[in-house]
């Protein structure tokens, strides 16, 4: 096993408790680069229910999803906020 695969291996089992996943997301927002924000999110997805699972519940297309949560992405804020109930999480913000 690579040293790769036995941090994703870590990483998708810290990413299933909540509070993880929001600093991990918290910290993907600091980056200018909207694609590390959507990077951070598709992995808490697939962490915490996975594409098919958070896909029914937003009501959205597994395909949408998968596109949504790409490099290329343009998510809505509805769409992001749906996404992130989904996972157990939520929108906030805080003073710089």
């Amino acid at each position: 096993m690579t040293a790769t695969s036995k941090h994703d291996d870590w990483l998708f089992e810290q990413l299933k408790d909540a509070q993880f996943a929001a600093e991990f997301i918290n910290a993907a927002s600091e980056d200018d680069d909207p694609k590390t924000y959507l990077t951070a999110l598709r992995k808490v997805v697939e962490a915490r229910g996975g594409i098919a699972s958070v896909a029914q519940k937003t009501d959205l297309s597994r395909e949408t999803l998968y596109r949504t949560l790409s490099s290329r992405g343009n998510p809505t804020i509805r769409t992001l906020s749906a996404v992130l109930k989904a996972t157990g999480l939520k929108f906030g913000v805080s003073a710089q």
